[in-house]
């Protein structure tokens, strides 16, 4: 393995990571909060790491997939590790793994919380909170592509280890453009949502911690109350946003260079738009005589399958109240999340698609044992490797959860506080029900439950590989081999 080139990457990320961390001094010099010196200590300590990590360049610039999926996972831990530092700090999350684990989901765009009491942080904190959403929205190694000159060919190996779905593919035929042409998309559609949100009247710090957290599909809010003390025109600028930010940003490109029909006739975005569809007429009506009218049932019904389905998580209404059926509805939802190549996290509809697509397939070799067919989407077959992969993922991905649930069940809560816990952090979601939902936290867990749900959230917003293969044996053999190696040059030298 080239470690060289994965340390040189990690560095890269560290420097960055600095740069972000200067964005919480600037809030906290605005509001007057001493908070932000502590932002500025885990700047300088970043970027200190990250320049002696960069000090000396690789001799080979060359990676595959094995250093792409390390270089991602150890990043993501980088970050969550010293994003955590500010909060503990200074004093606001004093525990470690709270303040770790607050990190994370901030990151990974989960949005669980460990406090009972947001309101309660400094403006500064808020805002890294929230900024935390923006950057893991799109990923941090996507930014890195998108203005560090990498050389080689296999920059891809990058940002397909990083970017959620099925596949990745470029946009246009060099990496670094296809990487600016994303993060372009992301923050004009960023920006256009605060602009919205400011013609509301919401104020300027609210509009921009509110962008982030659902550019980046991550649920990370201001209030207490999460978005239920809002107006209803501010409720539905975010609905739509939500949804937006759920679907393939290769359909936005398409839209850009004007092929507006081959946008709209993505098969994927156009399931993704049915369900969101069929799933907010369902909690509609089941909630139409709960409601104060036909617009309030309209607005939380359509919120809530926005905010569940891409995996946002805010709130506009305790729908742990909700009759069963609609409860039953968003964790449904929460496994099937939103269109890949998007910001949303869950299972991801094309693999959805292409799921339902191979047991029709199946149940027809059964009647036509002799035909042979092909699983198409968007009127393109669709490579076995693909489908095997999909399969692959799907398999590994219930035993992970299944696991993951009973691990988690040894803290002695009841079976849907526990089941949506870890449905919520695997799939990056944030609320679960009962005593994880929409008006709670996750703050009354045991530190052994925390790591696993850090765990899940890493694990699902990464798509489970590039985090495991850090546990496959063959990486750390790798890895000490080279060491020895370079310790027998040294001594023969």
């Amino acid at each position: 393995m080239n470690n060289s080139i994965v340390r040189f990457i990690l560095g890269h990320v560290l420097l960055i990571e600095a740069a972000f961390l200067l964005l919480p001094c600037l809030i906290a010099a605005i509001y007057g909060e001493n908070e932000g010196l502590w932002y500025l200590l885990t700047a300088a300590l970043c970027g200190l790491l990250g320049f002696l990590m960069i000090l000396r360049k690789p001799k080979n610039n060359i990676f595959y997939l094995k250093e792409g999926c390390v270089a991602t996972a150890l990043s993501w831990i980088f970050l969550s590790f010293f994003g955590a530092l500010p909060f503990l700090f200074s004093g606001e999350i004093p525990s470690f793994t709270d303040a770790l684990f607050e990190t994370i989901s901030g990151f990974t765009t989960t949005g669980a919380s460990i406090l009972s009491d947001v309101e309660a942080l400094s403006h500064c904190s808020l805002f890294w909170r929230s900024f935390t959403h923006w950057i893991g929205g799109m990923g941090v190694l996507v930014f890195l592509l998108a203005i560090i000159p990498l050389s080689g060919g296999s920059n891809i190996n990058l940002m397909r280890a990083e970017s959620p779905g099925p596949s990745v593919g470029k946009l246009v035929p060099k990496v670094k453009y296809t990487a600016r042409i994303l993060y372009l998309i992301y923050l004009g559609m960023t920006i256009v949502e605060i602009l919205l949100l400011l013609i509301g009247k919401m104020p300027l710090f609210d509009a921009l911690t509110i962008s982030f957290g659902t550019a980046g599909t991550g649920g990370f809010s201001i209030k207490n109350d999460s978005m239920m003390s809002y107006s209803p025109y501010l409720q539905w600028v975010v609905t739509i946003f939500m949804i937006l930010f759920g679907i393939n940003f290769n359909a936005y490109y398409l839209i850009l260079y004007k092929n507006i029909k081959k946008a709209f006739g993505m098969e994927e975005v156009r399931c993704y738009i049915a369900i969101i569809l069929v799933a907010i007429g369902i909690i509609f009506f089941h909630i139409l005589p709960m409601s104060s009218g036909t617009f309030d049932a309209l607005t939380k019904s359509a919120f809530q399958v926005g905010s569940i389905i891409t995996t946002t998580g805010y709130a506009t209404a305790d729908f742990d109240l909700w009759p069963q059926t609609c409860r039953t509805v968003l964790v449904l939802l929460m496994f099937i999340g939103a269109c890949a190549g998007s910001t949303g996290g869950g299972i991801k509809v094309s693999r959805i698609v292409v799921l339902m697509k191979s047991v029709i397939k199946e149940l027809n070799s059964y009647i036509h044992p002799k035909s042979i067919k092909k699983i198409n989407l968007d009127k393109k077959p669709i490579e076995h490797e693909v489908v095997r992969s999909i399969n692959v993922f799907f398999i590994t991905f219930m035993l992970l959860f299944s696991t993951s649930v009973l691990i988690v069940s040894f803290e002695g809560q009841d079976l849907v506080t526990t089941f949506t816990a870890v449905i919520a952090a695997f799939n990056n979601i944030g609320p679960g029900l009962a005593k994880v939902g929409p008006t709670q936290n996750f703050g009354f867990l045991t530190p052994l439950t925390k790591y696993v749900l850090m765990f899940d959230m890493l694990a699902g917003r990464l798509e489970l590989f590039p985090l495991l293969i850090l546990f496959h044996p063959a990486i750390w053999k790798d890895l000490l081999t080279q060491k020895m190696g370079r310790k027998s040059r040294n001594k023969s030298s």
